[in-house]
């Protein structure tokens, strides 16, 4: 028998059209709650406990059942999201990367969004960074600026051929050094020279956690320092996970069965050898799809984006509702 469950991803949601960044990729505030009117009216939305009991103790999953997940930790989770959830009378699933909370440092992943949203043509970042790999190419026996731009521009749903190289360099392809000494450079060049005044402006605080925890909402892992936790030897998984399990009991999180929210969505077997004997009852991917209890491993469930949904409250069903049957 079938137990569906739809998961929908969020990351930034904010004030757009106020905000000193106006072009970040997000969701604006006015239309997440418009967002909540339409999920509510279609389908019955739990919280992180509820997903937890379903899974531990096979308990029945409401008809249409729905969860609301928001990856990165964000301030705007807390000063936009919070006060609809809290409203509503909704549990919301909050993973926030633990390093930033404590070390108010700013993710590369972020770092990159943020040189996006201010770079007026994303071409002036391709020839940067293609004129970096140039510079190294001989040193670090990199392909040529070419061979990565004919293996990786290629534009998918939500970005262009230019966007995607550029994430895909900075984010996994150049050597992790030379990596963030661009993302460093483009970051101060376009954005900001001060890193920490932008991480405390950019991310919860952990008695923002705090709060969040005692008013029902679950807090969950998203690794410390926000890795692929898939290229990590075991060892180093296993001190990712540890240290992010410190993080979420220092905020009152519990430490119970837990969720996991995998950075960029990677994992791979040791890992969930790890997450296994560490208790972890349910663990979150980036693959596109509703979840089935009966089908999926609870350490692989995929989920949707906010984008796959309507943004007004009174809209037709759309493809994903329809195919649970709202």
């Amino acid at each position: 028998m079938r137990r569906p469950l739809t998961i929908v991803t969020y990351h930034y949601v904010r004030d757009l059209e106020h905000s000193r960044y106006p072009n970040i990729r997000g969701l604006a505030a006015a239309d997440f709650a418009r967002q909540v009117s339409y999920l509510k009216r279609h389908y019955t939305i739990i919280g992180g406990h509820d997903l937890i009991t379903a899974v531990t103790d096979g308990v029945a999953l409401p008809a249409n059942a729905l969860l609301l997940t928001f990856d990165d930790g964000y301030a705007d989770h807390y000063t936009e999201v919070f006060p609809v959830l809290d409203r509503e009378g909704i549990s919301g699933c909050f993973f926030p990367p633990a390093r930033c909370v404590v070390d108010h440092v700013v993710l590369d992943v972020n770092k990159i969004h943020f040189v996006l949203a201010c770079t007026p043509d994303a071409r002036l970042l391709v020839e940067y960074v293609s004129a970096q790999i140039a510079q190294n190419e001989s040193r670090l026996g990199l392909e040529t600026a070419g061979e990565y731009w004919n293996r990786l521009a290629v534009a998918d749903r939500y970005d262009s051929a230019e966007i995607v190289f550029v994430k895909r360099m900075l984010q996994r392809e150049l050597p992790l050094e030379l990596r963030a000494s661009i993302i460093d450079e483009l970051f101060r060049r376009y954005v900001s020279t001060d890193e920490a005044s932008f991480a405390r402006e950019l991310y919860m605080t952990a008695d923002q956690l705090r709060v969040l925890c005692r008013h029902g909402m679950y807090v969950g892992s998203h690794g410390y320092d926000h890795f692929w936790l898939n290229r990590l030897s075991r060892t180093d998984q296993e001190a990712e996970i540890d240290r992010s399990l410190t993080f979420l009991s220092s905020v009152g999180a519990g430490v119970g069965p837990w969720i996991m929210c995998y950075p960029y969505g990677a994992y791979n077997d040791t890992l969930l050898e790890v997450l296994r004997s560490r208790n972890c009852a349910v663990a979150l991917t980036t693959e596109v799809d509703i979840a089935d209890l009966a089908m999926h491993s609870p350490l692989t469930l995929p989920r949707l984006d906010t984008n796959d949904f309507p943004k007004i409250a009174d809209a037709e069903p759309s493809t994903w509702t329809m195919k649970i049957g709202g």
